[in-house]
């Protein structure tokens, strides 16, 4: 095992988890395992693979930026519960 019983203590007061003797030796356990399926995976050729942020390759649609016609303040302000003729009226929330 590469993981010990001071190891798996450092790791515990590092979450505040009080821990007792049997779950100690199921976590060494279980980060022994981690360990071994890291070293199974720095196993893997990597050499000619380039970084990547995540597994699936992410694209963001562009779209042609236009000019397109604005509103009429009339139009825009048409189903406003409150305007003043050029802006929308809301309720004051800072004093």
């Amino acid at each position: 095992m590469k993981i010990t019983l001071d190891q798996v203590d450092y790791v515990a007061a590092l979450g505040r988890l009080a821990l007792s003797r049997e779950e100690k030796m199921k976590f060494m356990g279980q980060l022994d395992d981690v360990l071994k399926y890291m070293d199974t995976l720095s196993a893997v050729p990597t050499d000619n693979v380039e970084p990547m942020a995540g597994p699936v390759e992410l694209f963001t649609p562009m779209r042609d930026d236009t000019v397109n016609p604005s509103l009429l303040i009339e139009e825009a302000l048409a189903n406003a519960p409150a305007s003043d003729g050029s802006s929308f009226l809301v309720p004051k929330i800072i004093e």
